[in-house]
């Protein structure tokens, strides 16, 4: 069985992306793993998801320019990021509690509900509630 493990996402500083991601989007940290060098293995996933079960984020601190001028457009300018939920209004009202900026209102669309948010960096999400569960 193959499975997408981890999507690296390139950011500034450790800590200050451990933040968002946890106290934003409320998803848990599952390893905080020191590599030498400043350097360390940082992974983040929605809570629930087990260790083995879904995909997670793996926060990779740019290291050069060239890394450091895709923080936040990894993907040039697309929503490149799918953050599914199974209750879409209770998980926006609480992401919009938590000071996440979203780029429109809800709206519904045939294979769900979905708004588009950025991230700390400025990468753009889909929260989206699947028409049919994933």
């Amino acid at each position: 069985m193959n499975r997408v493990g981890l999507v690296a996402v390139v950011v500034r500083d450790y800590d200050e992306a451990i933040a968002f991601y946890t106290d934003a989007l409320g998803f848990e940290l599952r390893e905080d793993t020191p590599l030498g060098e400043g350097k360390r293995w940082v992974v983040v996933a929605p809570p629930g998801s087990g260790a083995s079960a879904g995909t997670a984020i793996l926060l990779a601190r740019a290291v050069d320019a060239r890394q450091e001028s895709r923080v936040g457009d990894q993907t040039g300018g697309r929503v490149g990021l799918f953050l599914y939920t199974d209750d879409f209004a209770a998980e926006y009202a609480r992401m919009l509690g938590a000071g996440v900026l979203f780029e429109e209102p809800p709206r519904h669309e045939p294979y769900g509900t979905v708004a588009v948010f950025r991230d700390l960096y400025g990468n753009r999400w889909d929260l989206l509630q699947p028409t049919t569960p994933a």
